[in-house]
């Protein structure tokens, strides 16, 4: 696939990452309190569908492995708060197993090899466990956000998940920096801005 092709996957799940941090930003501004729509996980889901093939057709295992560990908490958001459980069946049906599928697909038939994902003679290996690294402590904000959710029984944001988030994507902007990854790079720009006013909007929200 030409790389134009490439990139304009990567930005169209940027986009819509962003727009759910802008969305989720403006409505916890009018309402001067963190709030958690479920329009937010929605385009998670489908941001993260695209993000997920992305990091396959660049063969960058760093993105892939942040995609399909946050891939499922975005659908038990989305049942918590019952608007999984709205959409069609066979839409539910694809879109759990779309991750498992790809990988499967491709490792059996030959279309790459486990061991390529690891080295990529276009990144450093100190700069791949760099990127696996911020990948896994972005993604543990989610973690953390569904055991909370859990233990509440209600889909909600906590400042863990905040501060996570600023930490995360201040790492992977690094990787972004030495990777001269552009989808990256816009990306997690914005979202440090919209992390930093969340974290912000909860210490007056509890004052």
């Amino acid at each position: 696939m030409a790389n134009w092709a490439i990139y304009s996957i990567g930005f169209l799940a940027q986009i819509l990452f962003s727009g759910r941090l802008i969305y989720q930003w403006i409505s916890s501004e009018k309402s001067k309190k963190v709030l958690t729509p479920s329009l937010f996980w929605k385009l998670s889901l489908f941001a993260s569908f695209l993000l997920f093939v992305y990091g396959w057709l660049r063969d960058d295992f760093a993105i892939m492995l942040g995609q399909i560990l946050t891939y499922f908490i975005y659908i038990r958001n989305l049942q918590l708060q019952g608007e999984w459980q709205k959409a069609p069946l066979l839409l539910r049906i694809f879109l759990f197993v779309f991750p498992i599928i790809i990988v499967v697909y491709g490792y059996n038939n030959n279309v790459y090899d486990i061991d390529d994902l690891f080295k990529n003679e276009n990144i450093p290996f100190w700069l791949l466990i760099l990127g696996i690294v911020a990948q896994v402590l972005f993604t543990f904000r989610f973690i953390y956000q569904w055991l909370y959710s859990e233990k509440r029984k209600e889909s909600t944001l906590p400042a863990g998940f905040w501060l996570l988030s600023l930490i995360g994507a201040l790492l992977i902007l690094s990787y972004a920096i030495f990777r001269k990854d552009p989808v990256l790079l816009v990306g997690h720009s914005l979202g440090t801005i919209i992390y930093a006013r969340n974290l912000f909007i909860l210490k007056k929200q509890h004052d």
